[in-house]
């Protein structure tokens, strides 16, 4: 069925033609993928279809076809007609002209249209993702529903894990699956996405992509895409215009236009997707020096250089004594250093862990998850207490309690043990088990970062195995980074991505966990590895 009909468009800006006699047919449910070099005038296309003023076509004419109320003006795609109104009322199919229709109905179609753009995350920054996502609702609707609506956005593009993180300190390829999540929370018959992973990471984009497919296109929304991916072309276009200089040059499959267009264009060398992500956490010369009237200087940590990447796993290794855990205080904050650089990013922006104050580390601190060596449950609290007072959302009841249940699931519960437990008290949890909820306790607060003190410390051989395998979950499912401080290297070289070898207070090697074995004394060897 045909939903929008392009007749002889031209538009013109400071006396040059960006668009020129274009004729095109959108069908309902149709996914058009635009392609063309910057300024061809996609992007001068997807804003006019969007309704914005300053864009309205010079001559020519938009013509949409839509299902109408007659009663409050509400509108839907055109099969939709014959269908019941909310007001009670029957759609009614008509033929609009859309730049030239009356104010109120050109705004209800306006309404109905969501876009991405692909610099631009209108998101309100003071806000928590998920309210940002409830804001966008339709007005009218039940709190609950609009809550558990929002929750299955979110979950959609891959933002679940991050819902009570404040928006402005997202990254920008976070921040673009939040914008997602409120254009669908619209609930829109048009979707325009231009150039949505311009900037981001490949990573990031193929999730963003994917998302697209799931949340747009196979729900039958029509949508209308530019990218310089050719690979969204031919995966989420179900037909693609190519246009230069302001005309639609070629039209047709996705694979034929794609490889004409390739044609004239230089094709990059093919970026791989990256193993981890990008820097996370950064450590430059960093000493801790302590004074004692007997011993004179004690260096504790003595110039220590280290990089880890968002989304890995990292085993800072060594005996007792080796520096390890002061690093990581001063890493965390806690421990103040005597000289170096040590920064941790947060969402675009790097933070000074050296500095104090609510507007340097006290920003990141809420989203940096430790697990202590010596962890502890609140004994007179049960389980689902001592995972919701965790996070002290202002939400209801039923809300914290999906989150304890989620939680315990990653750490290896089933569903079921996991509903099972929540009214139970810590003493009536087995070691393992309270084990599991400590680490849940962390993981439910969303952290970005998490840091695991000797994990291991008290573990049996099953919960092992259940810890190692949650810490690989958590970190495909939930995006996050993991610092290991262990002595433990049996468990370092199953969980560990990389890891660095401290040794009287200096980092000397840092590598695959295979490298670090090779690295240890015959001492080392004996204290650190059981097999």
């Amino acid at each position: 069925m045909d939903f929008i009909t392009l007749k002889n468009i031209t538009k013109n800006f400071d006396g040059v033609d960006v668009l020129k006699d274009i004729n095109l047919k959108i069908s309902e449910g149709e996914t058009l993928g635009i392609l063309g070099r910057s300024g061809s005038g996609k992007s001068v296309l997807i804003n006019m279809l969007r309704g914005t003023l300053d864009y309205k076509p010079d001559s020519g004419n938009i013509i949409v076809n839509v299902a109408v109320c007659p009663d409050c003006l509400s509108v839907d795609s055109p099969s939709h007609a014959g269908e019941k109104c909310s007001c009670g009322a029957t759609l009614e199919a008509k033929e609009v002209d859309f730049f030239n229709c009356e104010r109120k109905l050109f705004a209800s179609i306006k309404r109905r249209i969501s876009i991405m753009l692909q610099r631009n995350f209108a998101l309100y920054d003071e806000e928590t993702v998920i309210e940002n996502v409830m804001r966008a609702m339709p007005e009218g609707g039940e709190y609950e529903e609009n809550l558990y609506a929002a929750l299955e956005l979110l979950e959609m593009v891959q933002m679940n894990h991050r819902i009570t993180h404040i928006a402005r300190d997202l990254s920008g390829g976070e921040k673009q699956r939040v914008v997602l999540a409120r254009q669908l929370a619209k609930n829109p018959m048009m979707f325009l996405a231009d150039e949505p992973t311009g900037t981001l990471d490949p990573q990031t984009a193929v999730k963003l992509h994917n998302t697209l497919k799931e949340g747009v296109k196979d729900k039958g929304i029509t949508m209308l895409i530019t990218s310089h991916w050719p690979e969204v072309m031919t995966e989420l276009a179900d037909k693609v215009i190519w246009i230069e200089d302001g005309q639609i040059k070629e039209d047709g499959k996705p694979e034929e236009v794609v490889d004409h267009f390739m044609e004239t264009v230089p094709i990059p060398e093919k970026t791989e997707i990256p193993e981890f992500g990008e820097k996370e956490v950064v450590l430059k010369d960093v000493k801790k020096h302590y004074y004692s009237i007997e011993r004179g200087v004690v260096k504790a940590v003595d110039g220590v250089n280290l990089d880890i990447n968002k989304e890995e796993i990292f085993g800072l290794v060594g005996l007792s004594g080796s520096g390890k855990t002061t690093t990581t205080r001063m890493l965390m904050g806690l421990t103040e250093p005597s000289s170096g650089e040590i920064k941790i990013k947060l969402g675009d922006e790097w933070i000074d862990m050296t500095k104090v104050g609510p507007l340097n580390r006290g920003r990141i601190m809420p989203y940096i998850g430790l697990l202590h060596q010596e962890y502890s449950l609140y004994p007179h609290r049960t389980i689902l207490g001592n995972l919701t007072d965790a996070i002290s959302l202002d939400l209801p009841a039923e809300f914290g309690k999906m989150k304890a249940i989620h939680a315990l699931t990653t750490v290896g519960f089933s569903e079921a043990n996991a509903a099972s437990i929540l009214d139970k008290y810590p003493d009536q949890l087995s070691v393992g088990e309270k084990h599991r909820v400590a680490l849940a306790q962390v993981l439910i607060k969303e952290p970005k970062l998490i840091v695991l003190d000797e994990p291991t410390g008290t573990m049996d051989p099953i919960t092992r195995v259940i810890v190692t395998d949650s810490i690989l979950k958590a970190r495909k499912e939930l995006e996050q980074t993991f610092i290991i401080i262990s002595h433990d290297m049996d468990f370092v070289l199953d969980v560990c991505d990389r890891a660095a070898l401290m040794r009287g207070g200096k980092l000397l090697d840092e590598g695959t966990p295979e490298e670090i074995v090779e690295q240890l004394t015959p001492d080392e060897k004996e204290d650190m590895l059981k097999g």
